[in-house]
């Protein structure tokens, strides 16, 4: 199961005990907002798309939304997500629990500036029904992200 990998993930730092798994789905923000009672822009989104054939991750806060002229901007591309039925075979996690933890080789992700607003996120962790608190700091520890982008509109 994908939260176990990520929890294998997590161990490497001691962490594993900080990914909370819920009752109830959080597989969309709003789902993930009422099982965190959080803020939905808290939560921290993270998308698939391709870029010449090639997986990228890029999280984005909860109430951002990719703008088309900024990521074409950032990635000399249309913004082509990854097909439902793609996601977990080329990412490593079902659509619901798609996280920048423990995902297959070779996949670059980008961080996105909406998430600077704030001191922590809740990113999921491999499952429709996890997720973690994290600083900012610790999302870009973590994620072994390239870079900040922004290509998003909130």
């Amino acid at each position: 199961m994908s939260v176990e990998k990520v929890k294998e993930y997590f161990k490497k730092f001691n962490m594993e005990s900080r990914v909370q798994e819920f009752e109830t789905s959080s597989a969309t923000v709003e789902l993930a907002a009422k099982a965190l009672n959080c803020e939905p822009k808290r939560i921290a989104k993270t998308l698939s798309f391709k870029v010449d054939d090639k997986p990228i991750l890029i999280v984005v806060a909860g109430d951002a939304k990719i703008d088309n002229a900024k990521y074409k901007a950032q990635f000399n591309k249309k913004a082509t997500m990854l097909k439902f039925d793609e996601v977990e075979e080329l990412i490593g996690h079902a659509v619901g629990g798609v996280c920048p933890f423990a995902i297959n080789e070779g996949i670059d992700v980008y961080l996105d500036e909406s998430l600077k607003r704030f001191d922590t996120v809740y990113p999921a962790c491999g499952s429709s029904n996890s997720a973690i608190e994290l600083t900012i700091e610790e999302l870009e520890k973590y994620s072994n992200y390239i870079s900040w982008i922004d290509v998003c509109k909130f």
